[in-house]
């Protein structure tokens, strides 16, 4: 075995985020992976540039930044769903696939034959997930979900801007697709769990996740805050509603953060401070007093922040366990020696640019690391040979692509 999950077959019929980003996560930990695209056209992230991939002659290809964060390991065949031949070709592989990925609307593949109880007639270990906006079931299940539209809905962007009444204020979605992400990995989640039922029992299932279900139950703290109490959290800019002190602070040259997680790492932050009195205060001396009187304490803090740079101040802090940090650029972050070290930038050779750059999967398992084993697929890449496994002759695949069908 050369990854966790290098037993398993994947039959991966998403595209943009969520659905791509579990069958990435899969490929990760060695399982095959087969992408299916629409021919000529392929993923909608494949044209959701620029920036587009650069050929290294100065040239840009076809290849969107955008796709080639969520499509390593895979390999990818063109099929023309809507074709009954395409159909055929897809229940061919899904016979001996282990999961099938899928996020088209509901009911959208049933016309096609290529729905779960379709697919689970033909192979009844099968673990099927599809992903939505909003499921399965309920009234808003026929409607279409984007990630923008999901965290307005959920209330991630009712929580999170700038405080009402300063400069800016209002609803702010999070600067990446997080529910997105967020879904595809509790997506990956239940497809193990799945997995490991079925290895006991012999049963496999459907999978039913919507982007609406993964937003809300990530809000965590804050949904028990409203829940407990009945009061709907508010927009509190960079500020912890449970938490203080633990937001950004301006410095000489910039802004850092202080995430202050007790009240022995408070008083060690007063005496940075040159103010050891204010962990003795009343009004500061525990978490919950310091909560009740953030408008105190807060602009007190301000006025001696700013008095050292941010890297002066991360310096002094670290060296009496004061959890600090700056706000990185991406630039930043990738050149941070820390990072360096722990290899979160990887290359991957690619057939149209000769290296691509990616991001390294987070997941470190000592007995079954992951691998890095091909780039994000260019379109069709890999269509003759997986067909070619299938027992189809070179003529019928020739005959296929001049009909379109591939």
């Amino acid at each position: 075995m050369s990854g966790a999950l290098s037993h398993l077959r994947v039959l991966d019929l998403s595209r943009v985020l969520a659905g791509p980003w579990v069958g990435q996560t899969l490929a990760d930990l060695g399982a095959d992976v087969t992408k299916i695209e629409r021919p000529k056209v392929g993923d909608d992230t494949r044209s959701w540039g620029p920036p587009y991939l650069n050929d290294g002659s100065g040239n840009e290809t076809s290849e969107a930044a955008y796709f080639l964060s969520a499509n390593r390991n895979k390999k990818s065949v063109t099929i023309d769903i809507t074709a009954p031949e395409g159909q055929e070709i897809v229940r061919q592989l899904a016979k001996n696939v282990d999961v099938v990925i899928e996020n088209f609307k509901v009911g959208g593949l049933k016309q096609y034959g290529l729905d779960y109880e379709s697919l689970k007639a033909i192979n009844s270990k099968l673990i099927y997930c599809s992903i939505t906006g909003f499921g399965q079931t309920g009234p808003y299940s026929p409607r279409p979900g984007y990630d923008f539209l999901i965290q307005g809905m959920g209330g991630l962007m009712s929580i999170t801007g700038g405080k009402e009444g300063d400069p800016g204020a209002g609803p702010q979605k999070v600067g990446v697709a997080l529910t997105d992400i967020l879904t595809g990995l509790y997506s990956t989640v239940a497809i193990l769990a799945a997995l490991t039922y079925r290895d006991i029992t012999g049963i496999g299932q459907h999978i039913d996740m919507a982007l609406l279900d993964v937003q809300i139950a990530a809000l965590a703290n804050q949904n028990m805050n409203f829940l407990i109490t009945g009061v709907a959290p508010k927009r509190m800019g960079n500020a912890h509603p449970n938490i203080v002190p633990y937001q950004d602070f301006p410095t000489a040259d910039g802004d850092m953060i202080l995430a202050v997680g007790n009240n022995a790492q408070f008083a060690k932050l007063c005496d940075a401070v040159g103010h050891p009195e204010w962990a003795k205060d009343e009004r500061f001396a525990d978490n919950k007093a310091r909560v009740v009187n953030r408008e105190k304490l807060i602009p007190l803090l301000r006025q001696e922040t700013v008095m050292r740079t941010t890297k002066e101040w991360v310096a002094l802090l670290e060296q009496v366990g004061v959890p600090c940090g700056p706000i990185n650029t991406l630039q930043d972050v990738f050149d941070d020696p820390h990072v360096k070290a722990r290899g979160m930038q990887i290359e991957l050779p690619h057939p149209l640019a000769g290296m691509v750059p990616s991001v390294a999967n987070p997941i470190r398992l000592s007995e079954t690391p992951v691998e890095y084993r091909s780039a994000p697929p260019t379109l069709g890449q890999h269509t003759n040979s997986v067909l070619k496994e299938l027992g189809m002759e070179s003529c019928e695949i020739a005959l296929l692509a001049a009909r379109g069908i591939i």
